[in-house]
């Protein structure tokens, strides 16, 4: 008996969640489709039902998880404020927090996928590059709000080098996080400061 249209599509879905999942834990190559399909539940036989190759699966997997992150930045930035809350300086608050930095499953996908996707295809890269740019946009979008006096180009500018800050601190922070916990620490700690005062600037 075949599997049903409602039901491949949710394999299919359970395979690129699984493989999400393993990519950021592991790496693309890190991972083999044996793995990758038990972890969604199948044996690898099943794989090519679903994706003619890896890439393919790769490039799927990074659009899932960069249109997934524009959504939540989008939400979460567009969130009411608490008194005294700016929606730059409550993003640095999240996002360069020891909770954050642990969840790497769970966590940023721009910096989890970012050093894998130069390998991939041109499809993941596209995807990912999307992502990116909506985010800039949303990010763009608060600095603007904040600093009304900001012309469109310098609040894009102004986006790209706070989330590109963020982002650093973040992978460093977990580069070092055995070895160094303390050192880890004092990145994301650093950072936080700096950002933070930079996010309670207004502009008239």
């Amino acid at each position: 008996m075949g599997v049903s249209k409602n039901n491949a599509a949710k394999n299919r879905r359970a395979i690129i969640e699984a493989s999400e999942k393993l990519f950021r834990a592991r790496g693309v190559d890190g991972v083999g489709l044996s793995a990758l399909m038990k972890a969604a539940g199948f044996t690898q036989g099943g794989f090519y039902n679903h994706f003619s190759s890896k890439e393919a699966l790769a490039a799927e997997v990074v659009d899932s998880a960069m249109s997934k992150a524009s959504a939540d930045l989008k939400t979460a930035v567009e969130a009411p404020l608490a008194p005294g809350q700016t929606r730059l300086g409550r993003r640095v608050d999240f996002y360069l927090s020891n909770q954050h930095c642990d969840d790497i499953e769970q966590g940023c996908a721009v910096a989890a996928l970012a050093s894998e996707v130069r390998r991939l295809g041109r499809d993941a890269q596209g995807h990912f590059a999307r992502g990116l740019d909506e985010m800039i946009d949303t990010l763009a979008a608060a600095v603007a709000e904040q600093r009304p006096g900001n012309d469109q180009q310098t609040s894009r500018e102004e986006a790209i080098s706070f989330y590109c800050e963020m982002v650093g601190a973040l992978l460093l922070s977990r580069a070092v996080g055995e070895a160094d916990p303390s050192l880890a620490n004092a990145i994301l700690t650093a950072e936080r400061r700096t950002l933070l005062a930079g996010a309670a600037e207004t502009q008239d």
